[in-house]
């Protein structure tokens, strides 16, 4: 029965992340643990590089546990990793990623913020990192952070001492946050922002250190800890029927897209940290040490504390809403307090246990899930009293600032519902992520001033619901969402968003023509409003043609998408550049691409884009022509190579057979496969012999962590982690007659030119004597690595194992990376041989 319960648990924790925007619906235990929270002035600031760097175990504990105010500062949104689960990569990523931090802080209890550093990927050495991100930006933005956030206590997640030795992201992250404490209280330090902050002090800054800091456990045990605190972070809260590791461990399983998913843990468990600066606490285990975390902290907080401690003390699990007269007398108070921050925090606090207390329920649905400048909606209005206590519903407020009266009484459990049309300002902005409005550099985004810091966009059409409980003026704020069902799925939420009254993109990202043959390509434009009309132009390069010049949009119904078909005429010569759908509604010109992300596990995103396809005229030959595609952990390979004129078949793993897989030319193993897919271990000796009988066989990157298969070559191979982040680094032709560089293509330095982030990852780093290394390269001040690309000769086939990234370059249209691929793919079908 304890089993059944406790997955009952965690199956709440995790299905509950999918409803964006759902109300709040807290049980009485969750009350009474936001009024413990509530009694708890301390704050706790943990500072990382990227989403899934953070210790969810010392978050959870310090929000849980401590009580304490508790946020995760990611200088990143993550746009520069992988994605397991589908085929964002870059901005869109960074948007996956922020929602899956916010899912895993809803599960710990803990805030997110950010900084406008863009992850640009793996950096070496934070010399490198700091002179991309544009350091005295991304140091702003930290400092910006602890002014606005004040917390006692600031945690590192890396060490700052450590150079060069780890991810340069990573130590960066704790060089900022350590001269940051420096700087937060001096107000010649970026003076500019103390207009809408103030100076702050921090107590001390810790380290998160550990025994893999040490090498091993061995070695950390003969470390000398007295700098240190020590927490077992494996405590149990039985009103949450959890411990604080399983907690976090939930968190943790929020980052999908990095392979988070993970059992949970349990039973004690050490967590260190080391002092760094600021006040010693002089041998205390208490991380808050010399400071007062009650109301006494704050000038007239005394009596709100009497209120409110014996609201804790005495609090009644069976009703809750007997509370609420000591509640909304703490609330007035609360309201004359004179410490801004304090008040603004706590008020936020205190009206969520108000409501939660009064089993208020107030919704804002509005009857879709966006809408464009200049249109009106209804709005789907709900609102419930399910206690005794006398409320009265005054009035509501509109996004508009149109101030609907009410004076309805809202007798116990008795709903009312209601409508209210709202329209949307005509100079109303779409919906975007705010980091994504304006374009920024490769290690730094833009962002208006007033939203720097902010996980994402905040909600722009809101409703006030102002209420008088027990002769209390107090209004609760509710954002519109729109809710909805699926039969299969159950009630559904969506955030309600604007969109533009047109969008438009090209189907394919990237185009590429082997030849100076016209081709079609297809436009689609998508109408936000009902009877769109205009017309659409394809902007291009000088020496490309496009016709027709022009064709005619006309979309009866909001939703709708109409396809119109043009085409292409390349120049004879190799040539790439651009494409842009331009959309012509009156006198506005759209050139916005409209993406939705949809999964499961976080909130339906909507973002705009400038919508821009890479069209390419490409001098390549290639041999044979059908191609078997075994997916890894999700890629667009097999699209780019159907770009170049390959028949590809995705080959499931229990297709895999002798058989199967006679008919293909090459089959090509997808990025990451090795440690994603299982079924692969039983599978491997049916594809060596496939290569035995004279097939190709050609592997993409898989990390050295968590491997499925026993063997990933037929011979010797072991996989490291080197890596050539720099991609402009020289690359070295080592076996300069080999097949693979001069058939059917003649590879040359010029095919690396224009590669994107980086050359290449998790390189072999030793081989049996039947591979040819093809290729070295390395990032500066490092030894050559050539394990990029080696060749195997199998039998009458060929083996290729590569970590060059395809994955990255062939959707960002790179000439050479395709040229070099269709070689690979031909090896062996030299028809000179």
């Amino acid at each position: 029965m304890r089993k059944q319960l406790h997955f009952i648990v965690i199956l709440l924790f995790t299905s509950s992340l999918a409803l964006a925007q759902q109300p709040n619906k807290p049980s009485s235990s969750e009350i009474f643990e936001s009024i413990q929270k509530l009694n708890f002035l301390g704050s706790v600031l943990y500072v990382a590089a990227h989403p899934d760097d953070e210790n969810t175990r010392l978050i959870s504990y310090m929000s849980n546990k401590v009580k304490a105010r508790t946020a995760y500062l990611s200088l990143t949104r993550g746009d520069g990793g992988q994605n397991l689960i589908g085929p964002e990569i870059r901005e869109l990523l960074g948007v996956m990623r922020t929602q899956e931090l916010l899912a895993a802080r809803r599960v710990d209890g803990g805030e997110q913020l950010f900084t406008r550093a863009n992850d640009f990927g793996y950096s070496k050495h934070p010399d490198e990192t700091l002179s991309i991100w544009d350091k005295d930006k991304v140091l702003s933005d930290v400092v910006l952070a602890i002014r606005k956030f004040k917390p006692d206590v600031i945690i590192n997640r890396f060490d700052h001492r450590r150079a060069g030795r780890t991810h340069g992201h990573h130590t960066s992250s704790a060089l900022l946050s350590m001269e940051a404490f420096d700087l937060v209280n001096n107000p010649l330090s970026y003076p500019e922002q103390l207009s809408t902050t103030e100076l702050w002090q921090p107590k001390r800054l810790f380290y998160n250190t550990s025994w893999w800091r040490y090498g091993s456990r061995e070695e950390f045990d003969k470390v000398d800890k007295s700098n240190m605190m020590m927490f077992d972070i494996g405590i149990y809260y039985p009103l949450k029927g959890l411990s604080n590791n399983e907690l976090a461990s939930i968190a943790s399983n929020q980052h999908l897209c990095q392979g988070f998913g993970r059992l949970t843990y349990r039973g004690s468990q050490e967590e260190y940290i080391e002092f760094l600066k600021g006040e010693s606490p002089n041998g205390s285990t208490n991380i808050f040490e010399g400071v007062d975390t009650s109301w006494n902290r704050i000038k007239g907080g005394n009596a709100i504390g009497n209120l409110l401690n014996e609201v804790e003390t005495n609090f009644n699990f069976r009703n809750p809403s007997e509370h609420l007269p000591k509640l909304l007398q703490a609330y007035q108070l609360l309201t004359k307090v004179e410490n801004e921050h304090w008040k603004s925090i706590k008020t936020k606090e205190l009206k969520s246990i108000i409501e939660s207390c009064a089993g208020l329920y107030l919704e804002v649905s509005a009857e879709t899930n966006w809408a464009t400048p200049n249109e009106t909606i209804n709005l789907n209005i709900e609102v419930l009293n399910r206690s005794q206590q006398s409320m009265l519903l005054r009035s509501i407020n509109t996004s508009n600032e149109l101030q609907i009266s009410k004076e309805i009484n809202l007798k116990e459990n008795t709903k009312f519902d209601f409508k209210e049309p709202i329209t949307i300002p005509n100079n109303q902005k779409p919906t975007t992520p705010y980091w994504l409005a304006e374009k920024g550099t490769l290690g730094m985004y833009k962002a208006d001033p007033k939203f720097i810091g902010l996980p994402e966009t905040p909600r722009v059409f809101n409703v006030d619901f102002n209420l008088v409980i027990n002769q209390v003026p107090i209004t609760f704020t509710k954002p519109v969402v729109y809710r909805y069902s699926k039969p299969d799925k159950g009630e559904l939420y969506k955030p309600f968003e604007i969109i533009p009254e047109a969008s438009a993109k090209i189907s394919e990202g990237v185009i590429i023509l082997d030849s100076d043959v016209q081709r079609e390509i297809e436009v689609i434009v998508k109408s936000g409003r009902d009877n769109l009309d205009g017309f659409v132009q394809i902007a291009h390069p000088n020496d490309w043609s496009v016709y027709p010049e022009k064709q005619k949009v006309n979309i009866a119904n909001r939703g709708q998408e109409q396809r119109l078909t043009f085409t292409v005429i390349p120049p004879k010569e190799q040539s790439e550049g651009l494409l842009t759908p331009m959309v012509h509604i009156g006198e506005q010109i759209y050139t916005r691409e409209l993406i939705e992300i949809d999964y499961d596990h976080i909130p339906f995103q909507t973002v705009l884009l400038p919508s821009e396809s890479k069209i390419v005229r490409l001098d390549i030959q290639k041999r044979g022509e059908n191609i078997g595609y075994i997916e890894g952990a999700g890629d667009v390979v097999p699209e780019s190579l159907r770009q170049i004129g390959y028949n590809v078949t995705t080959i499931k793993p229990e297709d895999i057979s002798a058989e199967n897989l006679n008919r293909f030319d090459a089959v090509v193993i997808g990025i990451r496969a090795y440690n994603t897919v299982e079924e692969l271990k039983f599978k491997q000796q049916i594809l060596f012999d496939y290569v035995a009988q004279g097939g190709n066989m050609i592997v993409q990157y898989n990390t050295s962590h968590r491997v499925k298969v026993d063997a990933i070559a037929p011979y010797d191979l072991k996989l490291s982690r080197d890596r050539v982040t720099d991609e402009n680094a020289e690359v070295t032709l080592l076996a300069e007659n080999h097949e693979i560089l001069n058939y059917p293509n003649k590879i040359t330095s010029k095919d690396f030119e224009g590669w994107t982030q980086e050359r290449g990852l998790y390189f072999p780093n030793e081989w049996s004597n039947e591979f040819t290394p093809i290729l070295s390269m390395n990032d500066k001040d490092e030894s050559p690595k050539s394990g990029s690309l080696l060749v195997a000769k199998h039998g009458k086939g060929h083996y290729i194992y590569t970590g060059l990234s395809f994955f990255r370059e062939f959707p960002a249209g790179v000439s050479g990376a395709y040229r070099l691929f269709a070689n690979m793919l031909s090896l062996g079908k030299n028809d000179i041989n």
